[in-house]
C-alpha cells in the first residue's frame, strides 16, 4: 500500500488532528472525504475506548458508512491505525516544527507549548503511542519513529549551539542522544500521568498551565546543557 503523504500544515495552528483531517477533506472528492471520515471516526473510539474498543463496526457506525464500505480503504483495523498513526506522528512533528521556527525567540518552550497542546487535544492517539498495547505493534513502531526523528532534531539543534559557542569540551553525540531519549521519556511519563491516568495529586499541582511549561523546558535547557 503506498503510504499517505505528509500533512501541510495551515498558517494557523490546529492541534487537533480529527480537525485536521476534516479540514483537509474538504472540497475534495467523495472517496478522500470517506476515507478521512473512517480515520476521524477510529479518534473518536480511540479517545472514548481505547485500541481495544477500535472495531470496524464501531468505526462504520460513527463515520456513517456500511462495514462494506470501510474495506475499499482499508484491508483491516491495523492497517487503519498504521496508516492513521503514521499521518499523526507527521502532524506531530510539523506542528512542533512549526511552533519552533515562527520567529518566537525561545524555540524549545514554543515546541514545548506545541507537545502539550498536542497531547491534550488528541488523548487516543497519543495513548497509543506512549502506551502502546499487545497485538497492535503499528503503534509501537510509529512511537519510536516520533521520538527517533525529534530527538535527531534537538540533538543537531544543540551540536550546531556547541559548534557557534566554540570551547575545547563539546558534548559528544552519544551523551546527546542517551540525554535526549532520557528526557523525552521523564516529559511522555509526566504528561501521561497528567492528561491520560488523570493522577489527582499531579493535576492538582498543574492547573498553572505556564508553570507546567515553565518546568517541562527547564528539564530540556537543563538536561542538554554542560
Amino acid at each position: 500500500m503506498t503510504p499517505a503523504p505528509a500533512p501541510a500544515l495551515p498558517d494557523r495552528p490546529v492541534r487537533s488532528f480529527p480537525q485536521f483531517l476534516a479540514t483537509q477533506s474538504e472540497g475534495r472528492p467523495k472517496g478522500e472525504r470517506t476515507r478521512a471520515q473512517l480515520q476521524i471516526a477510529a479518534c473518536a473510539i480511540l479517545r472514548d475506548s481505547g485500541p481495544e474498543g477500535l472495531t470496524i463496526a464501531g468505526i462504520c457506525e460513527g463515520a456513517g458508512v456500511s462495514n462494506g464500505t470501510f474495506y475499499i480503504y482499508f484491508p483491516d483495523r491495523h492497517v487503519l491505525l498504521d496508516t492513521l498513526l503514521t499521518a499523526f506522528v507527521s502532524f506531530l512533528q510539523l506542528s512542533m516544527r512549526g511552533a519552533s521556527g515562527r520567529g518566537l525567540r525561545d524555540a524549545p518552550r514554543a515546541a514545548t507549548r506545541a507537545y502539550l497542546d498536542l497531547f491534550a487535544q488528541n488523548s487516543g492517539l497519543m495513548r497509543c503511542l506512549v502506551q502502546p498495547l499487545d497485538g497492535f505493534p503499528e503503534a509501537q513502531a510509529a512511537f519510536q519513529r516520533l521520538n527517533r526523528e525529534w530527538i535527531d532534531t534537538v540533538v543537531a539543534s544543540v551540536e550546531r549551539r556547541q559548534r557557534q559557542e566554540g570551547g575545547a569540551d563539546p558534548i559528544p553525540r552519544a551523551e546527546l542522544l542517551r540525554r535526549a531519549y532520557a528526557l523525552g521519556g521523564m516529559v511522555d511519563q509526566y504528561l501521561s500521568n497528567l492528561l491520560l491516568s488523570k493522577d489527582p495529586n499531579l493535576a492538582e499541582i498543574s492547573q498553572d498551565r505556564e508553570a507546567v511549561l515553565d518546568t517541562l523546558s527547564l528539564i530540556w535547557e537543563r538536561g542538554m546543557s554542560r
